[in-house]
């Protein structure tokens, strides 16, 4: 049997079977009957059973758009791309030539049309093709509808089946639908409906999508020749696609006027002027869809959808065909300019990486992920994985944070002072068998510190020891979580339980891999006094039809995702205004002093991995927390230089576009109670006999202690620590008096002139110094005995 005839005999087959089944229908086989063998049962008196939910909705679902915080597009979500319009967006020119090739008698049948049936079988047959349809426009738009809203693959094969019994009975379903839609719905409803579902070839589903990939045009602006090429596409889109088959196209557009000139719908003259051209089209580009075609921000979408997958529960397939609007969380100026910024400092595909990650203190939201990687291309600067989320190094001392928040909320003061050796040997932790050791990063490290110094200078003898001081890691490690870090990255962290259960001293260096998303969120806990919140990318999911998209009955995005006193605010407050030393100018020892921007508080920490593999620096104000890191893709390399400069630069060069002629907004002020912690504050006295009652009464143990002075014996020197500094509740201050040892005696009186008249001198006399006249230096005040600073201000406790 040749081709042409074996396409003749399944048109023949299947128009039969289409003429079949309207026939029954119409014919009165309508009452309630059982087919053989139980294949068609029917369960209602009525034959318009309730129409499912797929035909039941006026619109098909479109693209899913997702939208950034000022409502721009950043991407499409899209199995099929469509884009549903209202009637009066569809040209009349359109909408008439797909009737008049598709169900000329549209307007007259009521969803099933015997005669029309009988037309296309003789049409089609005698061209041995298919040149008319079969099935109704509305029965058609139950099969598309059908099928498009399949989610398992037996619901698309029963929605295309053609033979046998199954056949027939998909058929008779789809024509007892079609009467109950035209029952339900106005002619141009379903005309409009299907307009916007069926399939025009191009990956293009609906005519606007249709016309766009065509034409570079809306459907409303469709004129004769496009609508008619178009509306020849329904049958065969492949076949007669004019991008790849344009002859092919031609012809059949010619078949489309041709049927509307024989209906009287357009004039002799305009078959004849369009019928001789060529068809022409414009193609455009299909909308972007999915995070590899986001326009800005491609490992924020990446972000954005794994957590509307993971957290929120969405399917891929409520996604891909839900036509939801996701309202997102991303500022496109601070993408921008972190984009810019990362860039400034390291090339697109450099073998260093530099992330900066940015969210709102408050509220989680996360407003931009910028680093040096193009998303999900190929290629040397391409990347798929999300390094802006993944832990990969470590942050290094942006974890003395953690320590710091851990004893401050212990109530160590942020005087606390601690002298250390460098290296300074721990007394607690272990490294394998032997006692863990740090060293400073350099030089010019004092050995006594308090904790604020110890902070801002990043000192690493200083943090070893205050975690000596607190006897375990656990509260370091638990204030990192109630923060928001998360240890569950198994390639490159321990868990908590584990870190805690080893006591890993380490812990407040930042060895291990981290998230910068985390890192971000943990010191936006701090921007926010102590409201810890879950970073979000989304503000608002919208269903089709613009409502608030619901699970349950309830709304799937929700404002839950914060934590009110996560960690006490006087905690977080405290830590603000110790780390805006190290940001901020005037302060001796500083190591972030490059991401300063002038007229704001700005907040901030460093930090540096071992070999400077990984430099790290978050920086924050009450509005913006932004965390970056820039690490060595190939092991045991330097990065060049500390967190303070690669890092601090990035940060400076992303937030100076957004902070610049914002107004300042400060910090809460420091919580007394916390930054004094147990200590109390050295009183001032005028006596010795002063000194002992006001020291008792404020807590302390006196002490009185003669020290080698100028001053004469019994003398009151002041006391150690000083009055007006602060030290810890119940320890020694020490009542300094001079010992008189180091007194001058009263010089000589001047000798009287001589008289060049009177007798010699007696022997044994002179007019010189007397032994020890000019006594010794007086001692330095203020110093005690081993010659250390006395009381400084802030003493607090004192350590080895």
């Amino acid at each position: 049997m040749s081709e042409n005839a074996r396409i003749r005999t399944r048109l023949l087959a299947r128009l039969a079977a289409t003429i079949v089944v309207a026939g029954m229908l119409v014919a009165g086989l309508l009452l309630p009957w059982v087919g053989g063998a139980g294949l068609i049962a029917r369960n209602s008196a009525s034959l318009l059973d309730a129409l499912p939910v797929e035909l039941t909705d006026k619109t098909p679902a479109g693209n899913t758009k997702v939208l950034a915080a000022d409502g721009s597009l950043i991407t499409n979500f899209y199995e099929n791309n469509r884009t549903p319009v209202a009637p009066d967006q569809i040209a009349e020119v359109m909408k008439q030539a797909l009737v008049d090739i598709e169900d000329s008698r549209f307007y007259e049948h009521n969803g099933l049309d015997v005669q029309g049936t009988f037309r296309a079988l003789a049409t089609n047959l005698a061209a041995g093709q298919v040149r008319e349809g079969g099935s109704t426009i509305t029965q058609q738009l139950v099969k598309q509808t059908l099928l498009q809203t399949a989610t398992t693959q037996a619901e698309r094969d029963a929605a295309i089946e053609q033979d046998g019994v199954e056949g027939l009975s998909r058929k008779l379903r789809e024509a007892r639908l079609a009467l109950a839609l035209e029952e339900t719905y106005s002619k141009d409803e379903i005309l409009t409906r299907y307009l916007n579902i069926v399939y025009f070839g191009e990956g293009a589903y609906g005519i606007q999508s249709a016309a766009q990939r065509y034409f570079s045009t809306n459907a409303a602006d469709l004129t004769l020749p496009q609508a008619a090429m178009l509306a020849g596409l329904v049958q065969s889109p492949t076949n007669d696609d004019p991008i790849t088959n344009p002859e092919n196209a031609q012809i059949r557009r010619n078949q489309v006027l041709q049927r509307m000139f024989d209906l009287g719908h357009i004039t002799q003259q305009e078959l004849t002027d369009v019928s001789g051209q060529p068809v022409q089209v414009a193609p455009g580009l299909a909308p972007a869809n999915g995070c590899i075609d986001a326009a800005i921000g491609g490992f924020f979408c990446d972000y954005l959808y794994g957590y509307l997958t993971r957290e929120l529960g969405l399917t891929d397939s409520e996604i891909d065909n839900g036509g939801l609007t996701i309202q997102t969380t991303l500022r496109p100026d601070m993408q921008v300019a972190g984009d810019q910024a990362v860039l400034n400092t390291l090339r697109m595909g450099d073998e260093l990486v530099g992330t900066y990650t940015a969210v709102e203190p408050g509220t989680g939201k996360v407003l931009a992920m910028s680093n040096n990687r193009r998303f999900g291309c190929t290629g040397a600067d391409c990347e798929s994985v999300n390094l802006n989320v993944v832990p990969t190094k470590g942050s290094g001392s942006t974890f003395k944070v953690f320590t710091a928040a851990a004893a401050l909320e212990q109530g160590y003061s942020k005087y606390f002072t601690l002298t250390t050796s460098d290296p300074y040997v721990s007394k607690v932790y272990k490294d394998g068998g032997k006692a863990y050791r740090v060293p400073n990063a350099g030089k010019g490290y004092p050995a006594t510190l308090d904790m604020e110094k110890a902070l801002y200078m990043s000192s690493n003898t200083y943090f070893l020891a205050l975690e000596d001081k607190l006897g375990s890691v656990e509260g370091p490690v638990r204030m990192a979580e109630r923060m928001g870090m998360h240890f569950d990255y198994a390639a490159t962290q321990y868990p908590a339980d584990q870190i805690i259960a080893e006591n890993r001293g380490s812990f407040t260096f930042g060895t291990d891999g981290v998230s910068p998303l985390d890192l971000a969120s943990a010191y936006s806990t701090l921007a926010a006094s102590g409201t810890q919140c879950d970073p979000t990318p989304v503000v608002a999911i919208l269903d089709r039809a613009g409502q608030p998209l619901t699970r349950d009955g309830k709304p799937v995005v929700t404002t839950d995702n914060c934590t009110p006193e996560a960690i006490p605010s006087g905690v977080a407050n405290t830590l603000n205004q110790m780390l805006r030393k190290d940001v901020e100018p005037g302060h001796s020892g500083q190591t972030a002093s490059r991401a300063y921007i002038p007229g704001h508080q700005i907040a901030g920490k460093t930090g540096t991995t071992n070999d400077n593999n990984s430099v790290a620096f978050v920086g924050y104000t009450p509005q913006y927390t932004a965390s970056v890191l820039v690490w060595q893709t190939r092991a045991g390399k330097s990065v060049g230089g500390f967190g303070g400069g690669k890092g601090a630069t990035i940060w400076h060069d992303a937030m100076t576009p957004i902070l610049s002629g914002q107004p300042d907004v400060p910090f809460p002020p420091e919580d007394p109670e916390v930054a004094e912690g147990d200590t109390e504050l050295v009183p001032s006295c005028s006596s010795v006999s002063a000194c002992q009652t006001a020291l008792e009464g404020a807590g302390f143990t006196a002490t009185v202690r003669e020290v080698d002075s100028g001053e004469a014996a019994g003398t009151l020197l002041g006391t150690q620590p000083a009055a007006g500094t602060r030290a810890a509740a119940g320890s020694s201050v020490t009542i300094r008096v001079s010992n008189g040892s180091a007194v001058q005696p009263e010089p000589a009186p001047a000798p009287a002139p001589v008289d060049p008249n009177a007798p010699p001198a007696p022997e044994g006399t002179g007019t010189g110094n007397p032994p020890g006249a000019l006594g010794q230096p007086e001692a330095d005040r203020g110093r005690g005995p081993d010659g250390t600073a006395g009381g400084r201000p802030g003493g607090g406790r004192t350590g080895a």
